[in-house]
Protein backbone atom coordinates (compact mmCIF):
# COMPACT_ATOMS: atom_id res chain seq x y z
CA UNK A 1 0.00 0.00 0.00
CA UNK A 2 0.85 3.70 -1.06
CA UNK A 3 1.09 6.39 1.51
CA UNK A 4 -1.25 8.04 -0.43
CA UNK A 5 -3.55 4.47 0.05
CA UNK A 6 -3.07 4.96 3.43
CA UNK A 7 -3.54 8.71 3.81
CA UNK A 8 -7.54 7.68 2.61
CA UNK A 9 -7.47 5.30 5.66
CA UNK A 10 -6.09 7.31 7.87
CA UNK A 11 -5.85 11.12 8.67
CA UNK A 12 -1.96 11.04 8.79
CA UNK A 13 0.15 8.32 8.32
CA UNK A 14 3.96 7.81 9.35
CA UNK A 15 6.71 7.91 7.12
CA UNK A 16 10.62 7.26 6.81
CA UNK A 17 12.18 10.33 5.53
CA UNK A 18 15.59 10.47 3.94
CA UNK A 19 17.28 13.30 4.10
CA UNK A 20 20.08 14.82 1.57
CA UNK A 21 20.71 17.21 4.72
CA UNK A 22 20.73 17.61 8.33
CA UNK A 23 21.21 21.35 8.98
CA UNK A 24 20.04 23.21 11.73
CA UNK A 25 18.16 25.34 9.01
CA UNK A 26 16.65 22.85 7.11
CA UNK A 27 15.26 21.09 9.69
CA UNK A 28 13.41 24.03 10.96
CA UNK A 29 11.67 24.23 8.09
CA UNK A 30 11.24 20.40 7.69
CA UNK A 31 9.64 20.18 11.32
CA UNK A 32 6.32 21.90 10.39
CA UNK A 33 5.60 19.83 7.87
CA UNK A 34 5.10 16.56 9.72
CA UNK A 35 1.07 16.34 11.47
CA UNK A 36 0.74 18.67 14.70
CA UNK A 37 -2.43 16.78 15.12
CA UNK A 38 -1.68 14.44 18.69
CA UNK A 39 -4.88 12.36 17.64
CA UNK A 40 -2.60 10.79 15.22
CA UNK A 41 -1.04 7.97 15.90
CA UNK A 42 2.35 8.56 15.04
CA UNK A 43 2.39 11.84 16.58
CA UNK A 44 0.82 10.86 19.64
CA UNK A 45 3.43 8.39 19.81
CA UNK A 46 6.16 10.74 19.91
CA UNK A 47 5.02 13.19 21.84
CA UNK A 48 3.90 11.32 24.41
CA UNK A 49 7.87 10.82 25.26
CA UNK A 50 9.52 13.41 23.39
CA UNK A 51 12.61 14.35 24.70
CA UNK A 52 11.93 18.17 24.03
CA UNK A 53 9.56 17.92 26.87
CA UNK A 54 5.99 18.66 25.09
CA UNK A 55 3.03 17.60 26.48
CA UNK A 56 1.16 14.73 25.04
CA UNK A 57 -1.74 17.13 23.62
CA UNK A 58 1.09 19.39 22.25
CA UNK A 59 -0.19 21.03 19.38
CA UNK A 60 3.64 21.60 17.90
CA UNK A 61 5.00 19.16 14.89
CA UNK A 62 6.64 15.95 16.10
CA UNK A 63 9.54 14.78 13.75
CA UNK A 64 12.37 12.71 15.26
CA UNK A 65 16.01 12.76 13.28
CA UNK A 66 18.61 10.01 13.24
CA UNK A 67 21.32 12.01 11.99
CA UNK A 68 23.68 8.81 11.84
CA UNK A 69 21.19 7.24 9.67
CA UNK A 70 20.19 10.24 7.56
CA UNK A 71 16.63 9.60 8.73
CA UNK A 72 13.81 11.60 9.92
CA UNK A 73 10.33 9.76 11.24
CA UNK A 74 7.09 11.29 12.01
CA UNK A 75 3.48 11.10 10.36
CA UNK A 76 2.04 13.31 7.57
CA UNK A 77 -0.89 14.82 6.41
CA UNK A 78 -1.44 14.69 2.48
CA UNK A 79 -0.88 18.22 2.39
CA UNK A 80 2.43 17.65 4.76
CA UNK A 81 3.73 14.81 2.50
CA UNK A 82 3.25 16.85 -0.96
CA UNK A 83 5.13 19.95 0.79
CA UNK A 84 7.74 17.45 1.98
CA UNK A 85 8.55 15.99 -1.16
CA UNK A 86 9.18 19.26 -2.04
CA UNK A 87 11.56 20.37 0.20
CA UNK A 88 15.03 20.49 -0.68
CA UNK A 89 16.42 18.76 2.26
CA UNK A 90 14.43 15.28 1.11
CA UNK A 91 15.37 12.30 -0.98
CA UNK A 92 12.95 9.92 -0.44
CA UNK A 93 9.59 9.88 1.76
CA UNK A 94 8.36 5.99 2.39
CA UNK A 95 5.79 4.61 4.72
CA UNK A 96 6.54 3.63 8.00
CA UNK A 97 5.22 0.15 8.89
CA UNK A 98 5.22 -1.52 12.31
CA UNK A 99 7.73 -4.43 12.84
CA UNK A 100 7.08 -7.39 14.70
CA UNK A 101 9.54 -10.21 16.15
CA UNK A 102 10.18 -13.27 14.41
CA UNK A 103 8.77 -15.90 17.12
CA UNK A 104 10.80 -18.79 17.19
CA UNK A 105 8.68 -22.13 16.05
CA UNK A 106 7.40 -24.12 18.97
CA UNK A 107 8.66 -27.92 19.48
CA UNK A 108 5.96 -30.51 20.42
CA UNK A 109 7.10 -31.69 24.34
CA UNK A 110 8.16 -35.45 22.83
CA UNK A 111 10.07 -33.42 20.23
CA UNK A 112 12.32 -31.20 21.93
CA UNK A 113 16.05 -32.20 21.83
CA UNK A 114 18.69 -33.75 24.65
CA UNK A 115 19.98 -30.94 25.85
CA UNK A 116 23.67 -30.26 25.04
CA UNK A 117 26.80 -32.26 26.06
CA UNK A 118 30.13 -30.43 27.10
CA UNK A 119 31.99 -28.67 24.44
CA UNK A 120 31.01 -26.49 21.05
CA UNK A 121 26.57 -27.42 20.32
CA UNK A 122 26.50 -28.19 16.47
CA UNK A 123 25.40 -25.19 15.49
CA UNK A 124 29.00 -23.76 15.96
CA UNK A 125 30.67 -26.80 14.80
CA UNK A 126 28.57 -27.03 11.91
CA UNK A 127 30.18 -23.24 10.28
CA UNK A 128 33.23 -24.46 11.66
CA UNK A 129 33.85 -21.70 13.94
CA UNK A 130 35.32 -23.69 16.58
CA UNK A 131 37.91 -24.41 13.83
CA UNK A 132 38.53 -20.67 13.80
CA UNK A 133 38.83 -20.71 17.35
CA UNK A 134 41.98 -23.14 17.10
CA UNK A 135 43.23 -20.21 15.16
CA UNK A 136 43.21 -18.16 17.91
CA UNK A 137 40.10 -15.79 16.90
CA UNK A 138 37.28 -15.16 19.62
CA UNK A 139 35.64 -12.38 17.84
CA UNK A 140 37.92 -10.00 20.35
CA UNK A 141 37.19 -5.97 19.78
CA UNK A 142 33.92 -6.63 17.30
CA UNK A 143 31.25 -4.81 18.46
CA UNK A 144 27.91 -6.83 17.39
CA UNK A 145 24.88 -4.12 17.51
CA UNK A 146 21.79 -6.90 19.01
CA UNK A 147 18.54 -4.99 18.48
CA UNK A 148 15.93 -7.52 20.20
CA UNK A 149 13.91 -7.92 23.28
CA UNK A 150 17.04 -7.09 25.84
CA UNK A 151 19.48 -9.14 27.35
CA UNK A 152 19.23 -11.33 30.93
CA UNK A 153 22.39 -9.55 31.92
CA UNK A 154 22.54 -11.61 35.16
CA UNK A 155 23.50 -14.65 32.89
CA UNK A 156 27.13 -16.39 33.71
CA UNK A 157 27.21 -16.64 29.43
CA UNK A 158 26.65 -12.84 28.96
CA UNK A 159 28.09 -10.97 31.82
CA UNK A 160 31.09 -10.76 30.21
CA UNK A 161 29.60 -9.80 27.04
CA UNK A 162 27.94 -6.58 27.19
CA UNK A 163 29.79 -3.66 26.23
CA UNK A 164 26.50 -1.40 26.81
CA UNK A 165 23.11 -2.43 26.93
CA UNK A 166 20.17 0.39 26.52
CA UNK A 167 16.07 0.49 26.18
CA UNK A 168 14.76 2.54 23.77
CA UNK A 169 11.41 4.52 24.37
CA UNK A 170 8.28 5.14 22.22
CA UNK A 171 9.96 8.40 21.21
CA UNK A 172 13.33 6.96 20.36
CA UNK A 173 14.48 7.96 23.17
CA UNK A 174 17.63 5.90 24.94
CA UNK A 175 16.66 5.14 28.58
CA UNK A 176 19.49 3.42 31.06
CA UNK A 177 18.97 -0.57 30.71
CA UNK A 178 18.23 -2.14 34.70
CA UNK A 179 21.33 -3.38 36.85
CA UNK A 180 22.17 -6.02 35.32
CA UNK A 181 20.09 -5.46 31.84
CA UNK A 182 16.64 -7.13 31.59
CA UNK A 183 14.81 -9.51 28.78
CA UNK A 184 11.40 -8.24 28.11
CA UNK A 185 10.91 -11.90 26.31
CA UNK A 186 13.49 -14.61 26.44
CA UNK A 187 13.91 -14.52 22.38
CA UNK A 188 16.99 -11.88 23.08
CA UNK A 189 18.71 -13.41 25.52
CA UNK A 190 18.99 -16.83 23.77
CA UNK A 191 19.95 -15.08 20.30
CA UNK A 192 22.85 -12.78 22.81
CA UNK A 193 24.27 -16.07 23.62
CA UNK A 194 24.40 -17.86 20.25
CA UNK A 195 25.98 -14.74 19.15
CA UNK A 196 28.51 -13.99 21.90
CA UNK A 197 28.00 -16.14 25.14
CA UNK A 198 31.10 -17.12 27.50
CA UNK A 199 31.57 -21.01 27.90
CA UNK A 200 29.30 -21.90 30.63
CA UNK A 201 28.88 -25.23 32.04
CA UNK A 202 31.36 -26.70 29.50
CA UNK A 203 29.06 -25.69 27.10
CA UNK A 204 30.14 -23.69 24.16
CA UNK A 205 27.59 -21.76 22.37
CA UNK A 206 28.51 -18.57 21.45
CA UNK A 207 30.04 -18.55 18.21
CA UNK A 208 32.30 -15.78 18.93
CA UNK A 209 32.94 -15.97 22.88
CA UNK A 210 35.30 -12.96 22.88
CA UNK A 211 32.74 -10.45 20.74
CA UNK A 212 31.23 -7.40 23.04
CA UNK A 213 27.33 -6.63 22.38
CA UNK A 214 25.66 -3.36 22.21
CA UNK A 215 22.81 -5.00 23.15
CA UNK A 216 19.31 -2.55 22.62
CA UNK A 217 15.34 -3.82 23.53
CA UNK A 218 13.31 -2.51 20.97
CA UNK A 219 10.56 -5.49 20.06
CA UNK A 220 8.11 -5.33 23.09
CA UNK A 221 6.67 -2.53 24.18
CA UNK A 222 5.00 -0.37 21.61
CA UNK A 223 6.12 1.64 18.45
CA UNK A 224 8.89 -0.50 17.28
CA UNK A 225 9.92 1.70 14.16
CA UNK A 226 11.45 4.56 16.49
CA UNK A 227 12.74 2.00 18.67
CA UNK A 228 14.51 0.22 15.76
CA UNK A 229 16.02 3.39 14.05
CA UNK A 230 17.16 4.99 17.64
CA UNK A 231 18.91 1.91 18.27
CA UNK A 232 20.43 1.78 14.94
CA UNK A 233 21.67 5.08 15.42
CA UNK A 234 22.86 4.27 18.91
CA UNK A 235 24.55 1.37 17.31
CA UNK A 236 26.13 3.30 14.37
CA UNK A 237 27.32 5.92 17.05
CA UNK A 238 29.16 3.52 19.30
CA UNK A 239 31.17 1.91 16.52
CA UNK A 240 28.90 -1.51 15.56
CA UNK A 241 30.40 -3.69 12.82
CA UNK A 242 27.49 -6.04 12.57
CA UNK A 243 23.86 -5.67 12.99
CA UNK A 244 21.80 -8.75 14.25
CA UNK A 245 17.82 -8.40 13.51
CA UNK A 246 15.32 -10.96 13.89
CA UNK A 247 12.36 -9.03 13.44
CA UNK A 248 10.32 -7.60 10.06
CA UNK A 249 6.73 -7.58 8.25
CA UNK A 250 5.38 -10.56 6.13
CA UNK A 251 5.93 -9.79 2.30
CA UNK A 252 7.81 -7.33 0.58
CA UNK A 253 7.98 -4.19 1.32
CA UNK A 254 10.32 -1.56 0.56
CA UNK A 255 10.23 1.16 3.05
CA UNK A 256 13.82 -0.43 5.20
CA UNK A 257 15.79 0.05 2.12
CA UNK A 258 17.24 3.43 2.79
CA UNK A 259 17.88 2.61 5.82
CA UNK A 260 19.82 -0.92 5.28
CA UNK A 261 21.69 1.47 2.83
CA UNK A 262 22.59 3.65 5.27
CA UNK A 263 24.36 0.79 7.63
CA UNK A 264 26.54 -0.71 5.03
CA UNK A 265 27.37 2.90 3.86
CA UNK A 266 28.55 3.10 7.67
CA UNK A 267 30.37 -0.02 7.62
CA UNK A 268 27.85 -2.32 9.18
CA UNK A 269 26.56 -5.45 8.05
CA UNK A 270 22.96 -6.02 8.50
CA UNK A 271 22.66 -9.47 9.11
CA UNK A 272 18.66 -10.42 8.89
CA UNK A 273 16.54 -13.15 9.41
CA UNK A 274 14.56 -14.47 6.72
CA UNK A 275 11.51 -15.11 8.72
CA UNK A 276 9.47 -18.30 9.60
CA UNK A 277 6.31 -18.55 7.60
CA UNK A 278 8.50 -21.53 5.03
CA UNK A 279 8.56 -21.25 1.53
CA UNK A 280 7.00 -18.71 -0.84
CA UNK A 281 6.94 -16.42 2.11
CA UNK A 282 9.88 -13.99 3.49
CA UNK A 283 9.54 -10.85 5.49
CA UNK A 284 11.50 -7.76 5.09
CA UNK A 285 13.74 -6.04 5.51
CA UNK A 286 15.30 -9.95 5.41
CA UNK A 287 14.22 -10.14 1.91
CA UNK A 288 16.41 -6.91 0.48
CA UNK A 289 19.11 -7.52 -1.53
CA UNK A 290 21.19 -5.22 0.91
CA UNK A 291 20.66 -8.04 3.85
CA UNK A 292 22.74 -10.65 4.44
CA UNK A 293 19.21 -13.12 4.60
CA UNK A 294 19.45 -15.84 6.76
CA UNK A 295 17.17 -19.00 7.07
CA UNK A 296 17.72 -22.08 8.95
CA UNK A 297 19.52 -25.70 8.40
CA UNK A 298 18.46 -28.18 10.60
CA UNK A 299 21.73 -30.97 12.01
CA UNK A 300 20.64 -33.63 9.45
CA UNK A 301 21.43 -31.17 6.81
CA UNK A 302 17.66 -30.43 5.63
CA UNK A 303 16.33 -26.62 5.36
CA UNK A 304 13.49 -27.12 8.01
CA UNK A 305 9.48 -26.47 6.41
CA UNK A 306 9.11 -23.10 8.89
CA UNK A 307 12.18 -21.59 7.29
CA UNK A 308 11.18 -18.15 5.28
CA UNK A 309 12.49 -18.88 1.60
CA UNK A 310 11.20 -17.02 -2.18
CA UNK A 311 12.17 -15.96 -5.52
CA UNK A 312 12.49 -11.84 -5.58
CA UNK A 313 11.13 -10.13 -8.48
CA UNK A 314 14.44 -8.71 -8.97
CA UNK A 315 17.05 -8.69 -11.11
CA UNK A 316 19.57 -9.02 -8.60
CA UNK A 317 19.83 -11.72 -5.61
CA UNK A 318 16.59 -12.65 -6.29
CA UNK A 319 17.02 -15.97 -4.19
CA UNK A 320 16.04 -15.22 -0.55
CA UNK A 321 17.57 -16.46 1.65
CA UNK A 322 20.79 -15.82 0.79
CA UNK A 323 22.88 -18.27 3.36
CA UNK A 324 21.29 -20.78 5.40
CA UNK A 325 22.46 -21.42 8.95
CA UNK A 326 22.25 -23.41 12.25
CA UNK A 327 18.33 -23.22 12.85
CA UNK A 328 16.71 -26.27 14.45
CA UNK A 329 17.28 -27.94 18.19
CA UNK A 330 19.77 -24.63 19.03
CA UNK A 331 20.93 -24.75 22.64
CA UNK A 332 21.77 -20.85 23.90
CA UNK A 333 21.14 -19.27 26.97
CA UNK A 334 17.65 -18.72 29.18
CA UNK A 335 16.71 -15.85 31.30
CA UNK A 336 16.97 -17.06 34.81
CA UNK A 337 20.14 -18.93 33.90
CA UNK A 338 20.56 -21.97 32.13
CA UNK A 339 20.04 -23.48 28.87
CA UNK A 340 16.77 -23.48 26.61
CA UNK A 341 16.06 -25.31 23.20
CA UNK A 342 14.97 -23.09 20.65
CA UNK A 343 14.40 -22.98 16.61
CA UNK A 344 13.92 -20.49 13.83
CA UNK A 345 15.81 -18.21 11.43
CA UNK A 346 15.86 -16.16 14.68
CA UNK A 347 18.23 -18.83 15.76
CA UNK A 348 20.19 -19.23 12.92
CA UNK A 349 21.10 -15.32 12.08
CA UNK A 350 22.98 -14.95 15.19
CA UNK A 351 25.34 -17.74 14.15
CA UNK A 352 26.39 -15.39 11.10
CA UNK A 353 26.41 -12.60 12.88
CA UNK A 354 28.78 -13.87 15.38
CA UNK A 355 30.88 -15.73 12.06
CA UNK A 356 31.17 -12.35 10.95
CA UNK A 357 32.91 -10.89 14.20
CA UNK A 358 35.42 -13.79 14.18
CA UNK A 359 36.11 -12.43 10.51
CA UNK A 360 36.43 -8.91 11.22
CA UNK A 361 38.65 -9.71 14.25
CA UNK A 362 41.21 -11.28 11.79
CA UNK A 363 40.21 -8.65 9.02
CA UNK A 364 39.43 -5.06 11.02
CA UNK A 365 39.64 -3.44 7.84
CA UNK A 366 37.50 -5.47 5.75
CA UNK A 367 34.21 -3.68 4.04
CA UNK A 368 30.90 -4.53 4.30
CA UNK A 369 31.10 -5.89 0.76
CA UNK A 370 34.09 -7.83 1.22
CA UNK A 371 33.11 -9.47 4.77
CA UNK A 372 29.58 -10.59 2.88
CA UNK A 373 31.30 -11.78 -0.09
CA UNK A 374 33.92 -13.82 1.68
CA UNK A 375 30.62 -15.56 3.41
CA UNK A 376 28.63 -16.10 0.49
CA UNK A 377 32.12 -17.35 -1.16
CA UNK A 378 32.57 -20.24 1.47
CA UNK A 379 29.11 -21.27 1.64
CA UNK A 380 27.48 -24.47 -0.27
CA UNK A 381 24.89 -26.63 -0.61
CA UNK A 382 24.32 -30.09 0.24
CA UNK A 383 22.55 -32.34 -2.05
CA UNK A 384 19.34 -32.77 0.42
CA UNK A 385 18.37 -29.06 0.42
CA UNK A 386 17.83 -26.96 -3.31
CA UNK A 387 18.88 -23.30 -4.04
CA UNK A 388 15.41 -22.03 -3.71
CA UNK A 389 15.11 -23.26 -0.31
CA UNK A 390 18.92 -22.64 0.65
CA UNK A 391 20.42 -19.87 -0.99
CA UNK A 392 24.05 -20.65 -1.33
CA UNK A 393 23.77 -22.73 1.30
CA UNK A 394 26.13 -23.57 4.48
CA UNK A 395 29.12 -21.02 5.09
CA UNK A 396 32.06 -22.73 6.44
CA UNK A 397 33.96 -19.91 8.51
CA UNK A 398 37.48 -21.60 8.03
CA UNK A 399 37.21 -20.87 4.09
CA UNK A 400 35.39 -17.44 4.31
CA UNK A 401 38.46 -16.60 6.34
CA UNK A 402 40.96 -17.65 3.85
CA UNK A 403 38.82 -15.44 1.38
CA UNK A 404 38.46 -12.46 3.28
CA UNK A 405 42.38 -12.56 4.04
CA UNK A 406 43.01 -12.82 -0.25
CA UNK A 407 40.51 -9.96 -0.67
CA UNK A 408 41.82 -7.45 1.95
CA UNK A 409 45.11 -8.30 1.00
CA UNK A 410 44.75 -7.60 -2.63
CA UNK A 411 42.45 -4.93 -2.49
CA UNK A 412 39.40 -6.19 -4.25
CA UNK A 413 36.44 -5.04 -4.08
CA UNK A 414 33.35 -7.50 -3.73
Amino acid sequence: MSIEETLTYRKAAGVLVRLSSTTAKDMSTLAPLFDSDAGSRGAMLMAASSSRGKRKNSPEPQMLVFAKLGIAYGAVTQEGLEAMRRHPAVAAVKEANSLRMIRPVPYLAAAEPSKPGPGPTWGVRAIKADAMWAQGLSGAGVLVAHLDTGIDGAHPMLEAAIERAAVFDLGGQERKASTPPTDSDEHGTHTAGTIAGRPYKKVQAGVAPGAKLLTAEVIEGGDSIARVLAAMNWALLNGARVLNLSLGWPTYTDSFLMILDALRANECLPVIASGNEGEGATRSPGNYAQALSVGAVSEAGQVPLFSGSEIMKRDVDSIVPDIVAPGDGIWSAAVGGGFKVMRGTSMATPHISGLAALLLEAEPKATVSQLEQAVFASAARSKKVVETRAGRGLPDGVKALQILQDLVSTGAAA
